[in-house]
C-alpha cells in the first residue's frame, strides 16, 4: 500500500492483503511449539461490542454505528488492520467507559470494511488470539490499550482426548437434529484437531447466554474449557431432542387430520356423483350459501365459517351440534347490510306528526331539524334523543310517529324493571339455553340494521347481583362506540350507528349521569285543560268510538261534558285517565246501542255524572286555606306537577319543631331553614324570643302514604310556619314555589311550566316564583300565562307581601293549638 494514500475507510478486498493464518500454538506441558505469522501489537485499538464475544479462528460481521467506533476505523485503517474487540458488561449503554468492558478480549484482524446504504458502516473481522487488556492508554476518540496475548493451557493425555471425543459426538448429534444447520458443519469439525479451537469453535456456535461465552472465552485451560462446552452442548442437545418429539407429535397430528379431511372430501364427492347426499351435508351446504349472501363484514365472515367448519365436524347426535346450528341460524338472519330507504320528506314528516300529536310543537320542531340534518348529510350520526314528561302525554306514540314518518321499521322495548345485564347483551354460549341480548333479537325480528328503536321507562332501570343494565346502555347509546356492539352470545361486533334509538322516562333523577350524557333530553310537559278537551275532541273519541263499534249517530259529545270529565274525573299531567272515562261513557252507550235502544245520546255534565258516578276530584283551597298556619305550594313529580299543602300548628311546650307527611331529608332540612330564618326575623313581625321557647310547632305535609322531597317547598314552609305565628290567613288564591336560604334569599327551581299547569288545573289565580325563574314563562302555554296572575320573588319579604293578607304585619296573636 502507498505510504502517501489518505487514512480514511475504504474497501479493502481480501486479494490485496497478504496474511497467513496458520494454527495458533498451544503451550504443550508448558513449552511453547509455533509462533503465528500476524504479529499482535502490544498497544491495540479497543473497539467495544454488545450481545457478542468472539473467539478466536472465528470470522464474524460487526455493525460500526457508535461516532467513537467509526473515528476508530477512520485512524486505524488502511495501514494498521488488528484491533482487539471486547464484549461491554451491559449492553443497554450506548457509550460505555472503561469499567464498563471486560478485561478479556479477542485480538482480530479487519478483513473488509463495507459502506452500508444508509451511511451505517460494517467490517468482517477474523479473531486471532484472546488478549487481556493490561492498561488503559486513551479514551478518546477511541478506546486504546496495552494488552498481552494469552496462550492455551493443557496437557495432552487421555482426558484430553476423552474431553475431545465427547465433544464432537455431541456436536455431531446437534448438526442431525438440527435442521437449519447445514451439512457442511460436520465436515468443517472434522478437520478442526487442535482442541481449543474445537472448544472455541462450538463454543461461537451454539446459542449460549453472553455472560457463558464470555466466561470460556477467559478460560485458558483447555480441558477445562471442554468440560463447559461439554455440558452446553448436553443441555442444549435435551432442549432439542424434546423439541423434536413435540414436533413429531404436532405432524402426526396434523397428518391424521389432513388424512380425515381428504377422506371426507372424497366421500362427500362420490355421494354427490350417486346423489345420495346425507341430510347433515345438505344441511352444512345449505349454510355456506346463506352466510355467503348474508352480507357479513371480513371479520364476522371469518368467525361464521370457523363456526361452520367446527359443526361439519360434530356429530348430529352431539348436544353441542344443536348449540351451533343455532348460533348459525342466528348469524344468517341477521340484517348485516339489509336497510330500509328512509323517507326524508320534512313536510311530509310535519304531516304525519300533526296528524299523530296536537301541539307539542317543540318537541315536533326538534324531530324535523333531526330529518333535515339526516337528508342533508346522509353519514351524519344524530344524536341519541330521550322523551322526558310524565305518563300519558304522548312519549311511546311519538316514537311510532317518527317511523312512520321515515318509513323505518319500530321496535319498543320496555326497560322498566330490568335488572340483569344479559338481557341486553346476551348470555355466552358457553351456558345451557344461552340467548342473545334483546337489543340483537329486537333487530333480528325486525329485519333491517335502521330501525327506529325505542327504550322506554330508562328511569325504572334496576341494578342487582346480576349486574347494571344501565352500564350496558351506555355503550349502546353512544354513536361513538356503538358501531363495534358485542353481543355476549354473537362474540362478534355489531353495528347499531344506523338504529335510530329513543328513550322515554317520566324523571331524569334516577337516570345515570353517564347514561344522561350520552342522550339529548326533550321534555314534554303536562297538557292544559284546554289542550286536553281538542286532544279529546280530536284523537281520543273518534278512537274509543271506533273500538266500541259507535259513530257520530250514536253519540254526541259537548264541550261541557267533556270539560266535566277533565275537572272533576281526572287530575293527570297526561290524558290516559281521560281516555279511560271516555271508554267507559262509550261502552255504556254500547250497551244501550246493543239492547235495542238507538237513539243518539248527547254527553252532557249531567249524562257524564249519571254514568261516571260522583266527582272523584274537588278542590279543597277555600277549606285548607281558611285558617292561619296553611300555604299552597307546588311539587314536580314523575307523574307531572302537583299541589301541596303545607299545614302548621303551635302547642305548648319548649321550642320543639315536629315535621310529619312521609317527607324526605331535603323538605325536613326546608322546614328547619324556615323556622330559624323566622327567629332571625322575628323583630320584623313583632315576634319575641320569649313566643318560640315556650311551644312546640307541628309541620304537616298531607297525603301522607306518597313520599315527598326537595328543596322548593322551602317558601312555603316559611309562609305557612309565619302565618300561624302571626295569625294572618294565606290567601286561598295564592301558590308558590321556591327554595330559600337561612339569608332570606329565594333560589329558583325546576318543573316550572309543570306545577304552572297543576296550579291552572286546581283553580289558582296568582303563583309567586324565584326572580330567576321569570325566563321558564316562554314555555307556558298563552292561554295559560294570560289567565294567570305571577309574582317575583327575590326574598321571603316579596313572598310575604303577596301571600298573607295585609301583607307581613302581625295582627293577632297566632294559635296555640
Amino acid at each position: 500500500m502507498p505510504k502517501h494514500a489518505p487514512k480514511k475507510p475504504k474497501i479493502v478486498s481480501d486479494n490485496e492483503m497478504e496474511i497467513v493464518i496458520r494454527p495458533s500454538e498451544n503451550v504443550r506441558n508448558g513449552q511453547v511449539l509455533q509462533q503465528e505469522k500476524i504479529d499482535i501489537p502490544t498497544k491495540s485499538a479497543i473497539l467495544p461490542v454488545r450481545n457478542m464475544v468472539i473467539f478466536p479462528g472465528t470470522v464474524v460481521p460487526l455493525a460500526v454505528g457508535r461516532d467513537k467506533s467509526r473515528r476508530l476505523l477512520n485512524e486505524v485503517l488502511p495501514d494498521q488492520k488488528v484491533i482487539t474487540v471486547v464484549c461491554q458488561k451491559d449492553p443497554h449503554i450506548d457509550d460505555p467507559g472503561v469499567d464498563d468492558l471486560h478485561q478479556v478480549g479477542t485480538a482480530a484482524i479487519i478483513l473488509k470494511l463495507l459502506q452500508m446504504e444508509e451511511g451505517t458502516q460494517s467490517i468482517i473481522v477474523h479473531g486471532l488470539a484472546r488478549v487481556k487488556i493490561q492498561e488503559w492508554l486513551a479514551v478518546e476518540p477511541y478506546f486504546s490499550a496495552k494488552i498481552e496475548v494469552k496462550r492455551d493451557v493443557w496437557c495432552e493425555g487421555r482426558e484430553t482426548e476423552a474431553l475431545t471425543m465427547n465433544a464432537r459426538n455431541l456436536a455431531r448429534r446437534v448438526i442431525e437434529l438440527s435442521p437449519s444447520i447445514p451439512d457442511e458443519a460436520d465436515i468443517v469439525l472434522d478437520n478442526i484437531d487442535q482442541p481449543g479451537s474445537l472448544a472455541d469453535f462450538m463454543a461461537a456456535n451454539i446459542p449460549l447466554d453472553l455472560s457463558i461465552k464470555q466466561d470460556l472465552l477467559e478460560e485458558l485451560n483447555v480441558n477445562e474449557r471442554l468440560r463447559k462446552v461439554c455440558a452446553e452442548l448436553q443441555r442444549y442437545l435435551e432442549i432439542l431432542e424434546l423439541s423434536n418429539k413435540i414436533q413429531d407429535k404436532v405432524r402426526a397430528n396434523i397428518d391424521k387430520s389432513q388424512r380425515e379431511y381428504f377422506l371426507q372430501e372424497q366421500l362427500k364427492a362420490i355421494q354427490g356423483e350417486l346423489g345420495q347426499l346425507d341430510e347433515k351435508t345438505v344441511e352444512v351446504e345449505g349454510l355456506r350459501k346463506k352466510i355467503e349472501t348474508a352480507g357479513m363484514p371480513e371479520s364476522v365472515l371469518i368467525e361464521t365459517m370457523r363456526e361452520l367448519k367446527r359443526m361439519e365436524r360434530i356429530p348430529n347426535v352431539s348436544p353441542e351440534y344443536s348449540v351451533v346450528r343455532s348460533y348459525l341460524d342466528l348469524m344468517t338472519e341477521l340484517p348485516w347490510n339489509k336497510s330500509t330507504e328512509d323517507i326524508l320528506d320534512v313536510n311530509r314528516a310535519k304531516q304525519v306528526l300533526d296528524e299523530d300529536h296536537y301541539n307539542l310543537e317543540k318537541v315536533k320542531r326538534r324531530i324535523l331539524e333531526y330529518l333535515a340534518v339526516r337528508k342533508l348529510a346522509p353519514a351524519s350520526r344524530g344524536p341519541i334523543l330521550c322523551f322526558v314528561g310524565p305518563p300519558g302525554v304522548g312519549k311511546t306514540s311519538l316514537g311510532q310517529s317518527i317511523a312512520k314518518a321515515l318509513g323505518r321499521k319500530f321496535i319498543r322495548m320496555s326497560l322498566g324493571g330490568m335488572r340483569d345485564e344479559a338481557e341486553l347483551r346476551g348470555h355466552r354460549r358457553t351456558y345451557i339455553g344461552a340467548m342473545p341480548g334483546r337489543i340483537i333479537q329486537e333487530i333480528r325480528k325486525a329485519g333491517t340494521n335502521n330501525p327506529v328503536f325505542m327504550l322506554d321507562e330508562l328511569d325504572k332501570v334496576g341494578a342487582d347481583f346480576r349486574g347494571d343494565p344501565s352500564s350496558a346502555l351506555l355503550e349502546i347509546l353512544d354513536p361513538a362506540q356503538n358501531h363495534t356492539f358485542q353481543d355476549h352470545y354473537l362474540n362478534v361486533p355489531f353495528d347499531l350507528t344506523k338504529v335510530l334509538f329513543i328513550g322515554t322516562a317520566n324523571y331524569m333523577v334516577p337516570v345515570p349521569p353517564a347514561l344522561r350524557d350520552r342522550m339529548e333530553i326533550i321534555e314534554l310537559p303536562g297538557y292544559t285543560e284546554f289542550e286536553k278537551l281538542r286532544i279529546a275532541k280530536g284523537f281520543l273519541i273518534p278512537r274509543q268510538l271506533k273500538e266500541n263499534g259507535l259513530t257520530r249517530r250514536h253519540v254526541r259529545w259537548t264541550d261541557d261534558g267533556i270539560k266535566k270529565i277533565i275537572a272533576s274525573y281526572t287530575r293527570e299531567a297526561g290524558v290516559r285517565d281521560l281516555e279511560r272515562q271516555i271508554a267507559a261513557i262509550c261502552r255504556s252507550i254500547a250497551a244501550s246501542v246493543a239492547g235495542g235502544k238507538v237513539r243518539k245520546r248527547t254527553i252532557n255534565p249531567r249524562m257524564v255524572a249519571g254514568v261516571l258516578g260522583p266527582a272523584q276530584y274537588e278542590s279543597e283551597l277555600a277549606l285548607r286555606t281558611s285558617t292561619s298556619g296553611v300555604a299552597t305550594g307546588l311539587a314536580y313529580t314523575p307523574a307531572g306537577g302537583e299541589i301541596i299543602f303545607i299545614e302548621a300548628t303551635s302547642y305548648p311546650g319548649n321550642g320543639q319543631l315536629t315535621l310529619t307527611g312521609n317527607i324526605g331529608d331535603v323538605m325536613k332540612e326546608s322546614a328547619q331553614a324556615a323556622l330559624s330564618l323566622l327567629k332571625s326575623q322575628a323583630g320584623t313581625f313583632n315576634l319575641s324570643s320569649d313566643e318560640f321557647s315556650n311551644i312546640d310547632i307541628h309541620v304537616h305535609v298531607p297525603a301522607g302514604a306518597i313520599p315527598k322531597d326537595g328543596p322548593s317547598a322551602g317558601v312555603a314552609m316559611f309562609t305557612a310556619v309565619t302565618s300561624l305565628m302571626t295569625g294572618q290567613a294565606v290567601r286561598s288564591d295564592v301558590a308558590m314555589t321556591g327554595e330559600i336560604t337561612l339569608r332570606g334569599l329565594v333560589l329558583p327551581v325546576g318543573g316550572v311550566k309543570e306545577k304552572i299547569l297543576a296550579a291552572k288545573r286546581a283553580g289558582i289565580q296568582t303563583i309567586v316564583l324565584p326572580a330567576r325563574n321569570r325566563k321558564d314563562l316562554v314555555d307556558i302555554p298563552s292561554d295559560v300565562s294570560k289567565s294567570l296572575h305571577f309574582e317575583f320573588a327575590k326574598n321571603v319579604k316579596d313572598v310575604l307581601k303577596v301571600a298573607l293578607d295585609g301583607g307581613p304585619a302581625r295582627r293577632k296573636s297566632p294559635n296555640r293549638g
